[in-house]
């Protein structure tokens, strides 16, 4: 029987990982529509370069983390560049293309935004690039669960919203805070999972400096705080109504993630409670989004 090969790029952009950047567009979009503010193309294109970002993200972690030796023991997903499929020329190369299409489309997002959007796409390039690699990065030094927070929780929702709207406003930056979170989660599960590897690589990401059972605390508090967004929207009247509760639909799918990353052990079986964090982040921002919408 033939063995089949995984795709090397697939493989490396992380596909189970991507509803970490498609989530806070549709969140962003979801407030501007909410305001009668909404452009289809503008959607698109925002929606391809947060994609095309994240995978730009993966492949340069796929490099660089190889390059560090902080490969050398796996317990995650087969990587592309350790494992022989490509070489760190490819997988440079391929970064480099990646960066250049978000890049591309970040013209045209630039155009309409202005200088904030074109601060936004080269900030995410330079610090999606810093994540592994350079003399300071980020998630050697702990820095990761600030990133993910930031630019793919604050920065993607406010961005998105931004590029509709014309403007930033707190309403916005509050919506965008479960987002946040859940990118946070997702991270956390990664580094859990990696805990002892990245300790013996010299990688000293949170999970490493605070422990594993200060880091399956913080699992857990991200996906609290996800779920106390709506109520603190409804609270504080920006949204009226039923459908404020719509993201806690998907609560008991949190109850259940929660209890098993506490019964699941630092090994590879921690790679599906990563998986289904993302889609649990992408089914939570679908049920926010139809709520700001139909509120």
């Amino acid at each position: 029987m033939a063995v089949v090969r995984p795709n090397p790029w697939l493989l490396a952009a992380r596909l189970r990982t991507l509803p970490a950047s498609i989530s806070p567009v549709i969140v962003g979009t979801a407030l501007a529509l909410r305001e009668d503010r909404f452009d289809p193309l503008i959607f698109v294109a925002t929606l391809a370069a947060a994609i095309l970002l994240q995978v730009g993200a993966n492949y340069a972690n796929d490099v660089f983390d190889y390059l560090k030796g902080a490969d050398r023991i796996r317990h995650g997903p087969m990587r592309a560049t350790q494992s022989g499929l490509l070489t760190p020329r490819q997988m440079l190369l391929g970064t480099a293309v990646v960066f250049g299409l978000a890049a591309s489309i970040g013209v045209y997002l630039a155009l309409i935004g202005g200088w904030p959007i074109l601060l936004i796409g080269a900030l995410s390039i330079i610090c999606a690039v810093a994540y592994t690699a350079g003399p300071f990065p980020l998630a050697y030094r702990g820095l990761g669960d600030l990133f993910a927070f930031l630019f793919f929780g604050v920065v993607a929702v406010m961005g998105a919203y931004f590029l509709q709207s014309g403007q930033f406003t707190s309403v916005s930056f509050i919506v965008s805070l479960p987002n946040a979170l859940f990118a946070t989660a997702i991270i956390v599960v990664n580094n859990l999972r990696d805990l002892d590897a990245d300790c013996e690589a010299g990688k000293r990401t949170l999970a490493v400096r605070i422990g594993d059972h200060a880091t399956r605390i913080e699992y857990t508090l991200m996906l609290v705080g996800a779920y106390l967004v709506p109520l603190i929207l409804r609270v504080g009247g920006t949204v009226q109504g039923w459908a404020w509760l719509l993201p806690w639909a998907s609560a008991p799918i949190a109850l259940i993630l929660t209890r098993d990353l506490w019964r699941t052990p630092r090994s590879p079986a921690l790679n599906p409670i990563l998986a289904r964090t993302a889609r649990l982040n992408l089914i939570f921002s679908i049920l926010f989004a139809v709520g700001l919408v139909l509120e």
